[in-house]
Parts: C-alpha cells; structure tokens; sequence
C-alpha cells in the first residue's frame, strides 16, 4: 500500500459507510439538479421556488454540490485504499471536513428540533417541511457522515510517526519501514 498507510477492517468499513452517506446527500443533490421534486421542500421552499423559475441555474449550482459531495465522500474512503492520487491531501482535507460536518450536523439538527419543539420562534415563523427535512433527515445525514468519516480516518491513521528521523539513512522516518 503506498505511503505505509495501515487499515483496520473497522477503520475501511467506517470510511465506506461515510463514503455512502455522503453519497446519498450527493445523490439527492443530483437528482434535483436534473429536476426532481422529491423531498425538495424539505430543503426550503426557496429550493423549490428556485428550481421552477431558474431551473438552469438551479440544476447548474446543484450539480456543483452534487460533484462536490460525491468527491468528498469517496475520495477519503480511496486515498486510504490506496487509489486516489495525493493521499495525504486528501486525507489532509478530510480531517477537516469531518469536524465541519459533524459541527453543522449536529448544530442545525439541535436547533431545528428546538424550532420544531417551540422553544426557538424565529421571527416572521418558519417552513415546516424545511425545518422537518433539517432536524430528521438532512442535517443528521451530515452528523452520521461526518462522525463516520472522522472515526474512519481516526481507526486509519499511521500510527506512531513523527517528522524526526530515527537513522541518517534517507527515508527512514520513525514509524516507517525504510525498506
């Protein structure tokens, strides 16, 4: 395996769950772009309204997202195995990215039950099928992505490697087999 990253079964099947979540948020993502209705109200009625008077931009902007997803959900999962190109990088990104999505899962989860519940009242009211799809479907999809994705990296990690070498000998970093 390149760069001596080591993978446990748990660590890959973590990484591949998270690669599916975050193919299913890619997945509706494309399907609206091609103009699919299903379940788009429980993005915002602004969605839909966007996608019935500006249905190009909309499909563009949403094919946009839908590449985005889909590279940040398999594209860690690839990297551990070995093939994508850049594997630090991108693992680099998802460490980031998993903290994001957990962090913007779980908060906009909170508050949409909180809104759900009556103990936020916006101002000016809210959707219900918007804050509905956000508390129980959206926005805990991106907390189960990004948990699985930060625990696949987490089980995954070289283990045991620091920037000092432990020989003169070129590439013989600590933790790593300089054969």
């Amino acid at each position: 395996m390149p760069d001596s990253l080591p993978m446990t079964v748990v660590g890959h099947r973590l990484l591949l769950a998270a690669a599916l979540a975050g193919l299913v948020h890619a997945g509706f993502s494309l399907y609206w772009a091609l103009g699919g209705g299903w379940l788009l109200d429980t993005v915002g009625a602004w969605a839909v309204d966007l996608q019935r008077t500006e249905p190009l931009a909309a499909g563009a902007a949403l094919t946009a997202v839908a590449l985005a997803k889909a590279a940040g959900a398999v594209l860690p999962w690839l990297a551990t195995r070995g093939r994508a190109p850049w594997p630090r990088l991108w693992r680099g990104l998802a460490w980031p990215g998993s903290v994001v999505l957990v962090l913007y899962g779980g908060l906009n989860t909170v508050v949409s039950c909180l809104v759900l519940a009556g103990a936020i009242r916006p101002d000016g009211g809210y959707d219900r099928a918007a804050m509905v799809g956000h508390a129980f479907l959206w926005d805990p999809l991106f907390l189960v992505w990004g948990a699985l994705l930060l625990a696949g990296l987490v089980t995954t990690r070289t283990r045991g490697r620091t920037r000092g070498r432990t020989s003169g000998a070129p590439g013989s970093e600590a933790g790593t087999d300089p054969s």
